[in-house]
């Protein structure tokens, strides 16, 4: 791919200010990047060497792609005022695991999907090389297009449609977000009781660790696996007691880890 490719970043949250560093640091030119604050877009254009906007009054005509890195309930309005600023023959992608590319169709004749599958937090760094990057588009020239800008920055890039794309952020939630909550949990539970957190970190990492070489069913291992309503009866009892807020999770999980193995407990 030509490092000519002129892109514009609008967005400069998480997910906008991860991959615009990426993408600079590989030799692509950002031209400019947008953000309704302005202090986020300053902050990136810094790094980026590149205009820092706050209106999409000032945004450049000249780009080749514009990538919207903004949240999903922003993208359709974005998209729209963006129609009004841009031609529509642009192409447009955003960087959503759970909208689909379609919503940009009513406004731009050449649109996609340039997903990254990770989790990203601004003050943490992050290695691209290995992240899934999700690439779709409605014209195959754009989508090798796209498939080749993800090279530039990941040895990881899929063509994914939008319905498997879906499927994915919802599993994603659960390895994810739904996992990160549960050890939060842990932690809530812990600091509470003056425990040290760091002490269930080992664990935590060899959780993961196993997952690695083995599917996660058949790793499956703890009370509601063996089915000990007598452990089981102990943790409930001392939640009621100090943590009653965290009942019914531990009471869903438990009965759905419970009807996967009865079979083999009975």
């Amino acid at each position: 791919m030509s490092k000519e490719l002129k892109i514009i970043l609008i967005g400069a949250g998480n997910v906008g200010f991860h991959l615009g560093k990426k993408l600079h640091e590989v030799g692509l030119e950002i031209k400019q990047v947008y953000s309704r604050k302005i202090s986020k877009a300053k902050r990136l254009s810094k790094i980026l060497k590149c205009e820092a906007i706050q209106k999409l009054d000032n945004i450049s005509t000249g780009a080749d792609l514009y990538i919207l890195a903004v949240p999903d309930s922003a993208i359709e309005k974005v998209a729209a005022d963006l129609s009004n600023k841009i031609p529509k023959s642009k192409l447009v992608v955003h960087t959503s695991g759970a909208t689909p590319s379609t919503v940009l169709k009513p406004y731009f004749k050449n649109y996609g999907i340039f997903y990254p599958l990770q989790t990203f937090s601004i003050g943490r760094e992050v290695n691209f090389e290995n992240i899934p990057i999700c690439i779709d588009s409605n014209l195959k020239k754009h989508r090798t297009l796209l498939e080749r800008l993800g090279k530039l920055i990941s040895q990881n890039v899929h063509q994914i449609n939008d319905r498997e794309r879906a499927i994915l952020h919802v599993a994603a939630v659960f390895v994810n977000n739904f996992s990160n909550n549960l050890f939060t949990i842990g932690e809530k539970i812990t600091s509470t009781e003056n425990l040290p957190f760091d002490i269930l970190k080992p664990l935590i990492k060899e959780t993961v660790d196993k997952i690695s070489q083995h599917s996660p069913s058949t790793m499956q291992t703890g009370p509601a696996k063996r089915g000990d309503e007598i452990t089981i009866e102990l943790h409930l009892k001392y939640l009621e007691k100090n943590f009653p807020e965290f009942i019914k999770v531990y009471q869903t999980m438990t009965q759905n880890i419970n009807s996967k193995f009865s079979k083999n407990n009975s």
